[in-house]
């Protein structure tokens, strides 16, 4: 996994990497445009530590048992679908920048992970996947030249 400097001015407008553009053009692209796909792409956080990767995911406004979190040909897939709800026959909307719909993300594993010990929780919005580090399997060896 590699981290990717956030752009606040040009991150809604200009991919910065090309597997943004591309989940941009998978995912965002039909729900712009009046399709009858309705999507939306939650932003997510990924951090590193010493003995784990933890995924975080902002979907506030859900309940736990609306995610779905497989893990297939080591990737990690994240998806679930956030339901509008309030409609009142008596309430005007002014303005809903909400993002409802369903989403769906995959992230590839790293080879050191131990994925029979992933574990998620759900606080205050924030989807929090724990992915444990292998202590076992090592990405980095160092050889010493005689």
């Amino acid at each position: 996994m590699s981290l990717i400097k956030y752009n606040s001015v040009l991150n809604d407008y200009v991919p910065t990497t090309f597997s943004n553009l591309i989940d941009r053009f998978f995912n965002e692209t039909v729900s712009r445009t009046g399709g009858s796909a309705y999507s939306f792409v939650p932003r997510v956080d990924i951090v590193e530590n010493d003995k784990a990767f933890e995924v975080h995911v902002a979907v506030p406004g859900m309940n736990k048992e609306d995610f779905a979190i497989d893990v297939k040909d080591n990737f990690l897939t994240i998806s679930g679908e956030r339901k509008f709800t309030q409609e009142k026959k008596d309430v005007n909307f002014h303005s809903i920048e909400t993002q409802y719909g369903t989403f769906s993300r995959s992230f590839g594993l790293p080879e050191n992970v131990d994925a029979a010990k992933i574990s998620a929780t759900y606080v205050n919005g924030i989807l929090v996947i724990t992915i444990p580090k292998d202590e076992k399997k090592t990405l980095k060896t160092t050889i010493k030249v005689n």
